[in-house]
């Protein structure tokens, strides 16, 4: 009869692997197979998306712009095959083109020439200043619009929804109320270019460690795809709250 190993304390070393063994679950081939393929869909289908939707940009731009070149600047003329992306760096160069004449002396003066002559249409100048508003605010440096992410208590007390600041709330609303006020754009799931306007008190605003791109990712995927949790808030112990956080830093 062959005798048993046993190890520390005594008990029996290939007892225990039986009993791991017995534990361990047994999936079947089918089972497995269907496990590598969802892990390949992860990995695959964000990488192809991404490169689909990209390559979808730069033909669009490509078809656009290149239409507008003469056939003696255009490369397609001269080569036997297209060559992907000149519309785009030819579009970003047009940009920047633009951007470095309208920082000096004469294009800040043709730009204003350009404004009061579209300040004068009725329709046009609504639009325009919106628009021009919108740009500056999203892409200025020294503003804060849409750079902090905050949990407001919405739609009652004790259910909290992810927001983004977007400035301090100013004029006929902030001088009819007593509270100091914020804006906040409340986005809806899972398309966060549309969503409410809140004005919330200051008081009433948990400020977030999170990044915009991590709060706008949480929007889109429902919660699913969740920031660090190292990087949230400490909540107090038993009150299923976040704890207090600096105030909103929005000048």
């Amino acid at each position: 009869m062959t005798k048993l190993s046993e190890g520390p304390g005594g008990r029996s070393s290939d007892g225990e692997t039986r009993a791991r063994d017995e534990v361990r679950p047994r999936f079947s081939l089918a089972t497995r197979l269907r496990n590598y393929f969802l892990a390949g869909v992860i990995v695959v289908a964000p990488i192809s998306i991404t490169f689909f939707i990209v390559w979808q940009v730069v033909q669009v731009v490509d078809s656009n712009v290149q239409n507008l070149l003469p056939d003696r600047y255009n490369p397609d003329t001269y080569l036997p095959f297209s060559v992907p992306g000149v519309g785009v760096v030819i579009m970003v160069g047009l940009i920047t083109l633009v951007g470095m004449l309208t920082a000096g002396f004469l294009g800040r003066t043709v730009m204003r020439t350009g404004e009061r002559i579209l300040n004068r249409m009725p329709v046009i100048r609504s639009i325009y200043g919106t628009l021009k508003q919108i740009f500056e605010t999203v892409f200025s440096h020294t503003s804060q619009s849409f750079r902090e992410v905050v949990l407001i208590e919405y739609p009652r007390r004790g259910i909290w929804a992810i927001g983004f600041v977007t400035g301090v709330t100013r004029g006929e609303i902030q001088e009819r109320v007593e509270p100091e006020l914020i804006n906040v754009f409340l986005p809806t799931t899972p398309n966060p270019t549309s969503g409410f306007l809140l004005f919330v008190p200051r008081a009433h605003v948990v400020r977030l460690d999170m990044t915009v791109e991590e709060g706008i990712k949480m929007v889109i995927s429902s919660g699913i795809v969740a920031p660090d949790p190292d990087r949230l808030p400490v909540r107090d112990p038993g009150s299923g709250q976040p704890a207090a956080s600096p105030p909103v830093t929005v000048g």
